[in-house]
């Protein structure tokens, strides 16, 4: 993710809202590459989620009764991602007091609540190394200032940042890199538990990065390890992998692509009787990783999900418009098999490009990736809001309709069903500050001209965050629902309205234990005299709540109607409250 925006910023960005309307509608469907045959596990594509008149939920969706039937709630993934590696969002700076990472956490997770988003994918292991506690991997730097220190005084980190997202009514999905060991922001020393030293004939060294290898069998279940640990645990919401399955190439002193230094592990591969090429062999092991880990979570908890990102652009060319990175052949990452063979609940490709790019259209790469999901799994866009910019170096800044203009795209493709922004920090009202790398020997003039330029870019992020809250999500949305997962829906809960003078209140309480999925959010509709109807999105731990608090509403609402939504989506029939 992080060597991904790195790549996009170089990118032509010529951004011309103008075609929104146009290119919204521009699908085409695709055919299977030649010679390659939909893997199906049997199960039929997902339907779309609408709501039902009857009595009778279809199962994985919602019903709502004819009489006075509040609106269907909308439905989408509105997610972000809160990167560790190289301090790039949280912490913001390595070896913070505890109490200082608790307030910045608690911030950006005000921020996305604020922002009516419903998910934050939190990274938990950027380098075989862990923002958690652990008797797998050393405690992080980028948390502590030192590998392998416990914070002081001691917390755990992803307790807390589970505990204060539920509290928030936000999904909490735990981001892992399966394979890299050392990135070149680190500067401590590595801790004694770390696979570089512990198991150092499992890591390689590539260009200024420690690799372990995806050719060895006990990094494969390692990795997987560390992932189901983290399941067991942990109360998470969902398991995030992100792009880099083999490093992205380097050049090396010669200005070739450096080839990674796999050759002992596929020796013994070959020496086995293996009889794959070299890199059918990678995509091979990293393929083998992908159904494990999802197996192996679905054994420890069926109901956490589990998400991939890769780079959005699969191979070059498989359509016209479609150029750029090749990811099956350079990373080893064959996303689209994953997608199709179902061994993932949800997919996210990074789809860094503006809207415009004749040669790599936000648009065309979409609709390519919502052609190659016939089991109708999760499809969200990668969006990146850290474009939004100024015009410096000859390469344009992202205007801030770019962002909004691309989610309306996702809300008019079929089979797309939501967004997940790279990153926090492009969300936050003072993302575009920090401190100054050389302040200290820079000239005030200097320093002067880095603070005026980042101010017009926060000027910029307001804008689009503001029209975001107040237009692009002015209503609160589910997230959707994963009926593969778990189709029945939760039982109706038991609500009382209360009226205390111009103010009403719900007291809600969930339906006895063991007649269905239990609740993980209580979706409030209230009907107001003007004839609007509000959403609220609230917690299962709230039992009590003033209806219209967060639509801003005050005075008595014509109705309000109560339902439960389980930890997949799926929405009982709501209840009146009385």
């Amino acid at each position: 993710m992080y060597r991904s925006e790195d790549r996009i910023r170089r990118s032509r960005a010529g951004a011309a809202l103008a075609v929104v309307a146009i290119v919204a509608g521009c699908a085409t469907a695709s055919a299977p590459l030649p010679g390659e045959e939909p893997v199906s596990r049997g199960e039929a594509p997902r339907p779309r989620q609408e709501a039902s008149t009857s009595g009778n939920a279809p199962q994985g969706q919602h019903a709502f009764p004819s009489d006075d039937a509040p609106p269907p709630i909308e439905r989408e993934f509105r997610g972000v991602w809160i990167a560790a590696v190289s301090n790039m969002d949280w912490p913001s700076q390595p070896g913070l007091p505890p109490d200082s990472q608790r307030a910045e956490l608690v911030r950006m997770f005000d921020r996305a609540h604020e922002m009516r988003l419903n998910a934050v994918i939190l990274h938990i292991r950027p380098a075989g190394d862990a923002l958690y506690e652990s008797e797998l991997e050393p405690w992080s730097e980028y948390l502590t200032g030192e590998q392998g220190r416990a914070p002081d005084p001691y917390y755990d980190p992803l307790a807390f940042a589970v505990e204060e997202a539920h509290a928030r009514g936000l999904e909490l999905h735990a981001w892992f890199n399966p394979y890299r060991a050392r990135h070149p922001s680190a500067r401590g020393e590595l801790a004694p538990n770390h696979i570089a030293r512990a198991n150092p004939e499992l890591v390689r060294r590539y260009a200024a990065y420690l690799w372990m290898d995806p050719g060895e069998d006990e990094v494969r279940q390692r990795s997987v390890d560390v992932v189901v640990d983290v399941v067991r645990r942990y109360d998470i919401d969902g398991v995030h992998i992100d792009d880099y399955f083999y490093p992205y190439r380097e050049l090396g002193p010669d200005g070739l692509e450096m080839d990674f230094p796999d050759s002992a592990s596929y020796a013994r591969y070959r020496a086995t009787g293996g009889t794959l090429d070299r890199s059918d062999w990678r995509r091979a092991n990293v393929d083998r990783y992908v159904a494990e880990l999802y197996e192996a979570v679905k054994r420890e908890k069926p109901l956490v999900k589990v998400g991939i990102s890769p780079i959005g652009t699969w191979r070059p060319n498989v359509r016209p418009q479609l150029g750029g990175f090749d990811a099956y052949e350079s990373i080893s990452a064959d996303a689209r098999k994953w997608l199709m063979d179902g061994d993932l609940d949800y997919m996210v490709p990074q789809l860094y490009w503006p809207i415009a790019r004749t040669d790599m259209s936000f648009p065309v790469l979409l609709d390519w990736w919502a052609q190659q999901n016939p089991l109708g799994r999760g499809l969200y866009a990668g969006l990146i809001p850290g474009n939004v910019n100024l015009d410096t170096g000859g390469r344009a800044g992202w205007h801030p309709d770019e962002i909004i203009g691309q989610i309306y795209i996702t809300r008019g493709h079929p089979g797309v069903d939501g967004h997940v922004h790279f990153r926090m920090g492009s969300l936050m009202r003072d993302g575009a500050y920090g401190s100054i790398a050389g302040a200290d020997t820079l000239p005030v003039e200097r320093i002067d001209s880095i603070q005026a330029a980042r101010r017009r870019v926060q000027a910029r992020r307001d804008t689009m965050t503001t029209r975001l809250m107040q237009e692009t999500y002015a209503r609160h949305a589910l997230t959707p629902a994963m009926p593969w997962l778990r189709a029945d829906v939760p039982p109706a809960p038991r609500v009382l309205l209360d009226v205390r003078g111009r103010q009403a209140f719900v007291t809600v309480e969930p339906a006895p234990a063991g007649g269905g999925p239990a609740p993980f959010l209580w979706a409030v509709q209230s009907r107001w005299p003007d004839g609007a109807w509000h959403t609220e999105i609230v917690p299962e731990s709230t039992r009590r709540w003033a209806v219209g608090t967060s639509a801003e509403r005050s005075g008595l609402p014509d109705a309000v109607w109560i339902s439960a939504v389980d930890r997949v989506g799926n929405q009982s029939v709501p209840v009146r409250a009385r």
